[in-house]
């Protein structure tokens, strides 16, 4: 039977779960519970994980009445989206009006410069941050005032402060955040132009303006080259632009135009303002949105946390089924099928073990028998030689209680490249009674990951 994997949303709400349990689990009533199913499993799945995880979480969410707590920290980040919008409304309509002047003139250039001038760094600066992955560049200053608000830190540790500190985690950091931040980054810029072109146009069909431009500094034949410059993508999309004549006569301090370069003159403005300024902004919010899709579908939750190692071992028990490997041969005379119970396990059975600087208090599984200790160079190429040549599982038994350090790391991914079996990682203590720190634990989960050994073969005793 195929499982469906969780989506992104349906990850977050565990993620939101597990920030809350972590420091208010004691809190919680856990009665719900007791009516899941879980069924042991031949083999780990992820997408089977995150649907019992999905399952819990919902019994959990339910019983605890912590829906709205959860829902509240997307509803927050929505309400300040739409008032960063409204001010880039604001900001548009005041930066179209300022530009056009009380007698009826409108300086070209100064209006483009207005509009599209910051328009302009703004998109340097998110290139700038997209192509070296410096997020405070390629989100901008609004989009990140908008993810801090709703999200800034409390001093208390409410249900409601955990669960968006998990959202904003989730959402607002790393590459889905990048994406996030980047398609209300397009968004503002579009509401900044659109309503500074809508303010425009609304202005132009209401009062008869003059187009004019003017330098001091500058040569007086670049500002005309420059609308031609500008003007031949505008051709190619079938707009006409203002000729030499009527870029002439627009020279401030020039005779009165004519109805015929006003028009000229408000198409070029349009125009300028559809494909130098909107059009971009529209491409790059359509590719932002593709991209937070594509990074949502491979969000992954971090199965080597404690609080997950823990659930996998309650949530996803390992199955396995009996069976001759070296058949009888007359078990074909008078034969009665006999079925073997199955049996559950944490451990693989029959399973090659040997130790890493382990002492004479560290007490194994009555299951499982060390062959071999390392504990300095030379039993170290010795267990590389004895291992090479297995075939099965090896477990590699380690003291919980210390802290791994790159010397103990550099020796398990050397076993770990050097055998043919399936690596498992055993977590040894003093006291089995005893629980294992969590930050220690914690150090040696990172440390399978680093060495590629499956979240789901580390196991505490």
């Amino acid at each position: 039977m195929t499982v469906t994997k969780n989506n992104f949303n349906e990850q977050v709400r565990i993620e939101q779960l597990r920030n809350i349990e972590s420091i208010q689990g004691k809190a919680l009533s856990y009665a719900s519970l007791s009516e899941m199913d879980n069924p042991a499993v031949t083999d780990f799945k992820y997408a089977n994980f995150t649907q019992r995880l999905s399952k819990r979480a919902d019994l959990l969410i339910h019983e605890n009445r912590l829906e709205a707590v959860l829902m509240k920290p997307r509803q927050h980040f929505k309400y300040a989206c739409f008032g960063i919008l409204f001010l880039a409304v604001m900001l548009g309509g005041l930066a179209a009006g300022n530009a056009v002047s009380e007698l009826y003139t409108l300086n070209i250039y100064w209006l483009l410069a207005v509009l599209l001038g910051f328009n302009l760094i703004s998109l340097f600066l998110w290139f700038v941050g997209i192509s070296f992955r410096i997020q405070s560049l390629s989100s901008g200053l609004a989009a990140q005032f908008a993810s801090w608000i709703p999200f800034r830190k409390k001093d208390s540790e409410t249900s409601e402060s955990l669960s968006s500190h998990a959202w904003w985690e989730c959402c607002l950091t790393g590459r889905i955040g990048k994406w996030r931040v980047s398609i209300l980054t397009h968004q503002f810029w579009l509401t900044y132009l659109a309503a500074g072109l809508v303010l425009l146009i609304l202005l132009m069909m209401a009062k008869q303006y003059n187009f004019v431009w003017g330098t001091t500094l500058l040569p007086e034949s670049s500002l005309p080259r420059l609308t031609e410059v500008i003007g031949k993508p505008l051709e190619s999309f079938g707009m006409s632009v203002p000729d030499s004549e009527q870029i002439t006569s627009s020279r401030m301090g020039k005779s009165k135009q004519n109805a015929e370069t006003r028009a000229a003159w408000a198409r070029f403005l349009i125009g300028v303002l559809l494909i130098y300024g909107i059009l971009p902004r529209v491409i790059l919010l359509a590719f932002s949105i593709m991209m937070l899709k594509w990074s949502e579908r491979n969000f992954k939750l971090d199965l080597y946390l404690p609080y997950y190692i823990d659930l996998r071992q309650r949530l996803m028990t390992r199955k396995a089924v009996s069976q001759v490997i070296d058949a009888d041969p007359m078990a074909g005379v008078n034969s009665v099928e006999v079925e073997q119970p199955r049996e559950t396990y944490a451990l693989p059975i029959n399973a090659y073990a040997l130790g890493i600087e382990l002492d004479d208090q560290i007490l194994w599984p009555k299951s499982v028998s060390s062959q071999l200790n390392i504990i300095d160079m030379q039993s170290m190429e010795e267990a590389a030689g004895w291992v090479k040549n297995l075939k099965g599982s090896l477990i590699i038994g380690v003291a919980a209680y210390r802290l791994p350090d790159r010397g103990i790391q550099r020796m398990i991914r050397d076993l770990v490249h050097a055998t043919q079996c399936t690596p498992w990682l055993l977590l040894l203590n003093k006291n089995p009674a005893v629980p294992v720190n969590e930050s220690r634990e914690l150090a040696w989960f990172r440390l399978a990951e680093i060495c590629e050994i499956p979240a789901e073969h580390v196991v505490t005793h």
